[in-house]
């Protein structure tokens, strides 16, 4: 058992240096490529920075499913519990909460964004 736990963990950190040395090997490569093409500092900087537009609405529209997900799970327990429904019955009630959920976003998204 302990020869198998070594051998495990030996196989795991050599694939890990691995994907590490050919990572690095890559990047140095795509930018000595780079500055052979001739880029400047600023041009190979360009390529690495990225502009993140961050929706306003989207913390919004995973709450509302969140939540009306974590409403169903409840009434869908709850009714198996008291009623005995079956299963199936607790999949439709979570895919009609959430939809439900969808809805009231797109509602509410419409009239904060009127595009």
């Amino acid at each position: 058992m302990p020869g198998e736990v070594v051998v495990l963990f030996a196989v795991f950190f050599t694939f890990l240096g691995a994907i590490i040395i050919i990572g690095i090997s890559t990047k140095h490569r795509e930018r000595m490529t780079m500055i052979e093409k001739g880029m400047s500092g600023e041009d190979i900087k360009a390529l690495y920075t990225r502009e993140f537009k961050r929706d306003p609405l989207a913390s919004l529209k995973w709450g509302l499913l969140l939540v009306l997900a974590g409403l169903a799970i409840f009434v869908s327990n709850y009714l198996h519990s008291q009623y005995g429904m079956g299963d199936e019955a607790g999949l439709g009630i979570v895919m009609l909460f959430v939809g439900i959920g969808l809805v009231l976003f797109y509602t509410i998204a419409g009239k904060k964004n009127p595009q």
